[in-house]
């Protein structure tokens, strides 16, 4: 059965991007720092082996329009080579890409899921975006967070862990992996918890 998960590198101070995000700055200016460890990856096996277990787990993708909006041209394609579902308010058809296909959801992060539950094959839905991350995980709706730590505090951007609501979140530590640029740390969401309780509007339409 597919999972949904969070695969997300975060600064040590909580953000996971920095600020004035645009089309010219994706991540946000200053933001690449926080993917040193991908653009290392030949220099370390331990972050090479992990970047390739995302690539080979990720059956489809849920993500928002602003992602969408400020990363499509960097991509020339879909972020992995599986299908992908964009949370938008408005219509749109089914942009073809490359390696797989954007289909645009008008019905929130629950029915986006649910349609990439549908084509995954078993394989891991991989939610990009701190919008919809935020709502999944305050919904129930997130199994699992792969979260990198990179070692810097950035001081302004956006925040990963927001809007989550009043209501306790218990999480297991599943795995800890360290290079020189980056702490890998696996999570798994506490399944007797998942329900809406407290939960913020499901909006994720921009994350």
């Amino acid at each position: 059965m597919s999972k949904v998960v969070l695969n997300v590198t975060m600064s040590l101070d909580g953000f996971m991007a920095g600020p004035d995000i645009s089309v010219e700055h994706p991540m946000g200016r200053g933001g690449l720092r926080l993917h040193e460890w991908i653009l290392n990856t030949s220099t370390s096996d331990v972050d090479a082996t992990v970047a390739q277990e995302v690539t080979t787990s990720t059956g489809a993708v849920v993500l928002g329009r602003r992602t969408f909006d400020v990363g499509v041209d960097v991509w020339q394609d879909t972020p992995y080579p599986v299908p992908c579902f964009v949370l938008t308010h408005n219509t749109r058809n089914r942009r073809v890409m490359k390696s797989g296909t954007f289909t645009f959801v008008t019905g929130g992060v629950k029915e986006a899921l649910h349609q990439a539950k549908a084509v995954a094959d078993g394989k891991d839905v991989l939610l990009m975006g701190a919008d919809n991350a935020q709502q999944a995980l305050s919904a129930g709706l997130l199994d699992e967070i792969n979260l990198q730590i990179a070692p810097v505090l950035m001081g302004d951007g956006r925040r990963l862990f927001e809007h989550l609501g009043t209501e306790r979140i218990e999480l297991e530590r599943t795995r800890i992996l360290a290079s020189p640029h980056v702490t890998h740390l696996r999570f798994h969401v506490a399944l007797d918890q998942n329900t809406s309780a407290g939960a913020a509007p499901d909006q994720g339409l921009d994350g």
